[in-house]
């Protein structure tokens, strides 16, 4: 009986003698806490994260002031006019005229001009006629920015989303630099139009961006420094619309990117954690902070641990109830109950800030404290409390000491046990040296570690047998496709060669020409597989899909001649930025696809269109179609509806497409005969000289 470990624990808790002495202390500590929160910490709570959500609401007006105020300066309307006053000589010079006011051999107004001059390497003199104003306005800016570093960008943007100017200098630990010529360059190219916030301030709303990733802060980020703080990764958003100066329509909109560094160093201010130093002693830090919240009052923005941003209250922290209490209270600011956050249990305010229609974010500040920090007052009593105890417990620890060791040695044994099998050594055993409980444990744990051994091996070996077959499968998918049409293609030429027909010869230049590019693809199909175990990465070029599908289809005409197919082509020429060979791959698969499912005869239609910003290759067959069970598995690997094939021919095209940013399906044909395949590829448009690669 004494062998056993809940017999001892038993023993050990009954020797425990000082439970009374505990709950009175505990008693004590409870009341004398309580009166301390109710009156000195709560109310000092609620002073704080409504001082603090003032604040907040402040620095989001003076923002939008801030803006404003630029908006309606005159040097920001003359900014703009030498924009128009550029894009007309642009146009007039596209025409062959020559602008009246045009300066042949000025510098032009652009990112190269504009680091020059942050470099001081050029004056405003040397910009043409059209550029003074647009240089004048970034100086003005970088004086702005000099002042006050609540700003990582400003741009003025025209109404068709091109960029007039900006900024030339970015906030610093050290003060500000300049911005680099490539981040300049990639300014200047963006097409602003295609922004959330652009819409809207072209309509005339001022548009305030929350809490978000910018693609504008590329050259904000300071993960280079060794104190890298991810709050610089993150952004604020301010647009405000450009009228003319008699408040007529909008001919800009005026952008600044806020760093939400500025944010977290508003929420994290010392003056939290100072209102509470009475609390504590005088060489320890009170445990308070402050954190911010989104409008819905779940989501994590700003906080002293930066690994909770972008966390949720109710399902990553399992705190549903403090959302629920902001949500369910009526006057926007309150005490939540009391909760429990990394093993500490907590006393919190939160204030609601302004909303988005009271010309804020709606963002909910909260400021905490541990309890531990509240009950510090009642330590020395509690201390002289538990120190009359200290006789009685010295007799109890004693023994719980010896039978916690006797107990805790073999659980100790056994953990090391578990983490050498944890660390793959499954040949080793735990020496039994008892027959309670752990004895059994330890006996059960040795067998176990036997039968992993075994599975293991078992894996292993049925893992490696599978990773070959898997590939042995895609290399014979891969090559098949191109040695059908090369044999028909082979039985044309004999034919035609036999029977003499006309253009033979024609027929031989044509499959040998076809051959040799079916052994360039196998070619490479050969390499494809043998860079896949060295991720070799897709190499993109400009492809004019028209033209490939003609290709593809040609290879498949001895084919199509077999099977006793009509092949239609149509649709307009068009060019994608994709990878050559994995898209000709893509087709070829198709196409035999197509053909395999019309053995009796049919109708190939294949077409190219444009829609909106993506090019759709549309191959339809008259076959005999697919089922709906089969559509649910099309793109799974292993499935197949023929006889033979490995089942791998869609899965490798949906995912060669998806890496190159396109997308397919395949649906039912539209009168319910046969099969539609579609090919979607983002439609490639080069960008003009000096905007950049697309």
């Amino acid at each position: 009986m004494l062998r056993r470990i809940s017999t001892k624990l038993v023993l050990a808790v009954l020797l425990a003698v000082v439970l009374p002495f505990v709950a009175f202390a505990f008693y004590i500590n409870e009341q004398m806490g309580d009166r301390v929160t109710r009156h000195v910490v709560q109310p000092v709570l609620l002073g704080l994260v409504k001082n603090l959500a003032g604040q907040l609401d402040y620095f989001v007006r003076e923002r939008r002031m801030d803006l404003e105020q630029w908006a309606d300066s005159q040097l920001t309307q003359n900014a703009l006019d030498d924009d128009r006053a550029e894009q007309g000589a642009l146009q007039l010079a596209l025409r062959g005229e020559a602008a009246a006011h045009s300066t042949p051999d000025a510098a032009p107004w652009g990112a190269a001009t504009a680091a020059r001059l942050e470099r001081d390497e050029v004056s405003l003199q040397t910009f043409s006629l059209q550029a003074p104003y647009r240089a004048q306005l970034m100086a003005e800016l970088d004086k702005n920015l000099d002042r006050s570093l609540e700003y990582d960008l400003v741009l003025l943007v025209s109404p068709d989303g091109r960029l007039v100017t900006c900024n030339g200098k970015r906030p610093t630990a050290q003060g500000t630099e300049p911005l680099s010529q490539p981040f300049l360059e990639y300014l200047f190219a963006y097409d602003y139009s295609r922004s959330d916030w652009f819409p809207l301030a072209t309509q005339g709303s001022f548009v305030r961006v929350d809490h978000h990733v910018s693609p504008f802060h590329l050259e904000f980020g300071h993960s280079g420094q060794s104190s890298f703080d991810p709050a610089w990764d993150y952004a604020l958003g301010f647009a405000a619309p450009v009228r003319t100066p008699d408040g007529g329509p909008v001919r800009g909109v005026l952008y600044g990117l806020v760093n939400w560094k500025r944010i977290q160093e508003l929420v994290s201010t010392q003056v939290i954690a100072d209102a509470f130093r009475g609390l504590v002693r005088e060489d320890a830090a009170p445990s308070a902070y402050a954190w911010l919240w989104a409008d819905d009052a779940n989501l994590i923005l700003a906080h002293p641990d930066r690994a909770l941003y972008y966390e949720r209250i109710g399902e990553d922290l399992g705190l549903p109830r403090l959302t629920q209490t902001v949500l369910e209270d009526d006057d926007g600011w309150g005490l939540y109950p009391e909760y429990s956050f990394h093993g500490e249990q907590k006393n919190a305010a939160f204030h609601v800030c302004s909303s988005r229609q009271a010309d804020g974010f709606g963002w909910v500040v909260g400021v905490g404290i541990n309890n531990e920090d509240i009950f510090s007052t009642v330590e020395e009593l509690r201390t002289l409390l538990l120190g009359g105890t200290a006789g009685v417990l010295a007799l109890a620890v004693c023994l719980t000491l010896f039978i916690a060791r006797r107990t805790t040695g073999p659980i100790r044994e056994l953990q090391k046990h578990v983490r050498r099998v944890a660390e793959g050594d499954l040949d080793a055993r735990i020496d039994i040296r008892s027959r309670d409980e752990l004895g059994a444990l330890a006996e059960d744990v040795n067998r176990m570690t036997s039968e992993l051994k075994t599975q293991r091996e078992r894996i292993i070996k049925a893992e490696k047998d599978a990773a070959w077959r898997e590939m042995a499968r895609q290399i014979a998918h891969d090559i098949k496709n191109p040695l059908t049409p090369m044999l028909l293609s082979l039985d044309l030429l004999e034919r035609a060669r036999r029977e003499h027909a006309a253009g033979s010869e024609e027929i031989l230049e044509r499959t040998m020409g076809l051959i040799r590019r079916q052994i360039h693809n196998l070619r490479e199909i050969a390499n494809d597989f043998n860079e896949f175990t060295g991720g070799k990465k897709a190499h993109p070029s400009a492809v004019e899909v028209a033209g490939l599908l003609e290709e593809v289809l040609h290879l498949h005409d001895g084919w199509a001649v077999e099977r006793r197919v009509s092949v239609h082509k149509d649709g307009a020429a068009a060019v994608v930025w994709a990878d050559l060979g994995k898209l000709r791959r893509v087709l070829v698969n198709l196409v035999s696809n197509a053909l395999q499912a019309m053995p009796e005869g049919g109708e190939l239609f294949a077409a190219t269109a444009l829609e909106g910003s993506a090019v759709v290759i549309s191959i339809r067959d008259t076959g005999v179609g697919l089922t709906s069970e089969a559509r649910a598995h099309l793109f799974e690997p292993y499935f197949t509806t023929k006889s033979e094939g490995t089942g791998l021919g869609l899965a490798i095209s949906k995912r060669a497409l998806e890496e190159m940013g396109g997308a397919i399906e395949l649906i039912g044909a539209p009168g319910g005969v046969g099969t539609l395949a579609r090919v979607r590829l983002p439609l490639h448009r080069p960008r003009a000289s000096g905007a950049g690669q697309a």
